[in-house]
């Protein structure tokens, strides 16, 4: 089975809610998918360019800034991300540059690895914050969001709190675990 651009999926969803330029993705990707999904420059405006080339997406009506192109979902780019929608999602392995370091750490002063994992609990307390207030504005209501896409998000979120208090239960016992043996 041929590996699909899953970049291009999140850049069709995204233009399924709203049209928007390269840089409004971008902005989205890292401020709402920035949990769970990441996009970079290098991968949005090569699949723009390509999903345009297919009929996926259009150049907004009325759009002739060429330094500002704003993109929008065609009716066959609704139809590809349904597609996609409707499929079995496929288990992704997990790639933690921190859990093979961790795993391999075993020769290095205590002290260092201690370190490496506040570090580490610090990044996840960090997203924490920024999970709960996204999740304290979407429950105050946020009126570009309907209440029906507003669940949606909110399990999202959900899952990344979840996620990220396990974690940081998961880094306290361990740095403990390490201070005393």
């Amino acid at each position: 089975m041929a590996l699909k651009n899953k970049s291009m999926y999140a850049i069709l969803g995204i233009l399924n809610i709203s049209p928007s330029t390269g840089y409004d993705i971008k902005k989205y990707s890292d401020n709402v998918l920035s949990g769970f999904w990441n996009e970079n420059f290098g991968h949005i405006y090569p699949t723009l360019k390509m999903m345009l080339e297919d009929g996926m997406i259009e150049i907004a009506s009325g759009e002739i800034n060429e330094k500002k192109v704003r993109y929008g979902i065609t009716e066959k780019g609704k139809r590809e991300l349904e597609t996609w929608l409707l499929e079995d999602t496929m288990q992704q392995p997990v790639r933690s540059e921190f859990m093979l370091k961790l795993l391999f750490s075993s020769n290095q002063p205590k002290e260092n690895v201690i370190r490496m994992l506040e570090s580490y609990k610090e990044i996840h307390e960090k997203n924490m914050e920024k999970y709960l207030g996204m999740l304290k504005d979407l429950e105050h209501g946020i009126q570009e969001i309907s209440k029906e896409r507003a669940g949606f998000i909110k399990a999202v979120l959900r899952r990344g709190i979840l996620s990220g208090e396990a974690t940081i239960r998961w880094c306290n016992e361990t740095i403990e675990e390490m201070q005393h043996s």
